[in-house]
C-alpha cells in the first residue's frame, strides 16, 4: 500500500513538473514579437546562432539554410565632433561600412554592403555658479542606415534597403526603413511582443515586420526582451516565396540584426 501511495506521489509530481513546463514553453513563445496570422501560419521560425563576432568582421549569424561567411569587413567607427565656445551645443556624426556574404546551403549566396551615419544634436544648460554643463535635451538624434544587396547567381536582382531612426523634440519619432527594386517597394515597421497588450514586461521584445502590398512576407526579431533577450533572435520568411527573393530577405534582415545589435552595445 505504501509502495502504491508513493508512486501516485511520484505521478502527482512528474505531472505537475510538465504541466509547468508546458506553461513556461507556451509563455515563451506568447512573449515572442507579434506577427500577422498570415506569415505565421507560412513560415517556420528560425532561431538565430550569434556566432562570434571578432574585430573587423560583423557576426556570423546563422538560422535555417541560411549562414553569413567568414569574409565579412567592418570599419572601425569614426565620429567627428562639434561644439560652440560655451559647449552649450554639441553636435556629432559617427560612420562605419561592412559587408558580408550570406550563403544559402551551397546554392546561391548574397553579397551585403553597408553604410551607417548616425547625427546628433545636443542641448546643454550652463550653470555659472559653479560652472557645470548639464544635459538638457537630445535635440535630435538620426540613424540613416543604406545597404546594396545584389545575388551572385542573378546580376539583376538588386535590391536597395533604406532604413531610418530618429527621435528628439525637434523630430517626429521615426523607426522604419524600405526594402526597393525599381517598381517594387517592401515597407519595414516596427513590432513588439507587446502590439496587442498582452506583454507586460518591462522590456518587451523588439524586431521588425517586412510588408508588401500589405501582406507580411518576413520578420526578424533582434531583441527576445526580459534580461537574456540578446540571445532570443528569430527570423520568419514566407514558405510560399521563390528562392532568390527569400535569400534577398534573409540577408536584410541580417544586415539589420548587426545594425540593431551595434547600436545597442553602444549604451550597454
Amino acid at each position: 500500500m505504501i509502495k502504491n501511495v508513493n508512486l501516485l506521489y511520484l505521478f502527482k509530481f512528474f505531472f505537475l513538473v510538465f504541466m509547468v513546463s508546458c506553461t513556461e514553453i507556451s509563455n515563451a513563445q506568447r512573449k515572442d514579437i507579434v506577427i500577422s496570422e498570415y506569415l505565421s501560419s507560412n513560415s517556420d521560425m528560425m532561431k538565430v546562432k550569434m556566432g562570434a563576432q571578432w574585430s573587423g568582421r560583423i557576426m556570423n549569424f546563422k538560422f535555417g539554410d541560411y549562414a553569413v561567411l567568414r569574409k565579412s569587413r567592418m570599419s572601425p567607427k569614426r565620429t567627428e565632433q562639434k561644439s560652440n565656445f560655451l559647449g552649450t551645443k554639441n553636435q556629432y556624426e559617427t560612420r562605419y561600412k561592412f559587408d558580408f556574404l550570406l550563403s544559402y546551403k551551397d546554392i546561391d549566396t548574397a553579397l551585403v554592403e553597408a553604410l551607417y551615419i548616425r547625427n546628433v544634436k545636443e542641448l546643454y544648460a550652463l550653470y555659472i555658479i559653479p560652472i557645470e554643463l548639464v544635459l538638457d535635451e537630445i535635440v535630435k538624434d538620426s540613424i540613416n542606415f543604406t545597404a546594396d544587396i545584389s545575388l551572385r547567381s542573378n546580376s539583376n536582382n538588386n535590391w536597395k534597403l533604406f532604413f531610418n531612426i530618429k527621435s528628439g523634440i525637434e523630430v517626429e519619432f521615426r523607426n522604419e526603413g524600405i526594402l526597393i527594386k525599381d517598381d517594387r517597394t517592401i515597407w519595414i515597421k516596427h513590432v513588439s511582443s507587446n502590439r496587442d497588450g498582452n506583454d507586460k514586461r518591462r522590456y518587451p521584445a523588439l524586431g521588425y515586420e517586412f510588408l508588401e502590398n500589405g501582406n507580411a512576407i518576413c520578420a526578424v526579431q533582434y531583441f527576445g526582451g526580459g534580461a537574456l533577450g540578446y540571445n532570443k533572435n528569430r527570423i520568419w520568411i514566407d514558405s510560399n516565396l521563390n528562392e532568390e527573393m527569400k535569400l534577398i530577405l534573409a540577408a536584410s534582415m541580417a544586415a539589420i540584426m548587426q545594425l540593431k545589435l551595434s547600436e545597442m552595445s553602444e549604451y550597454e
